[in-house]
């Protein structure tokens, strides 16, 4: 049986919590202003998107600093970043 994967966290709780929020705060506008909260929703995806965008690229410098230091790297190094990557994947895409 193989070792559970680091789930690589994509949002903090934090920013998790600031998106539920103003999602709610969204849905409750609806009603007297539905373009305007549609408009708003728009905004908030971006948003998520460019956080997500931002972490991604966080984990990858992380990543490519185990695997491309110097010259050689030796098959350990380069299985374990193999892993964290297809942790990393697995989670976005059962987001």
């Amino acid at each position: 049986m193989s070792a559970p994967e680091d789930v690589p966290q994509l949002l903090t709780s934090q920013d998790e919590e600031g998106f539920r929020t103003r999602w709610q705060e969204i849905q409750n506008r609806f009603v007297d202003d539905p373009r305007e909260a549609v408009h708003e929703a728009d905004g908030l995806v971006a948003d998520v998107m460019q956080t997500l965008a931002t972490t991604f690229s966080q984990h990858k410098q992380e990543l490519e600093g185990q695997w491309s230091q110097g010259g050689e790297a030796d098959t350990e190094n380069l299985r374990m970043a193999l892993r964290k990557y297809r942790s990393f994947f697995n989670r976005l895409l059962s987001s």
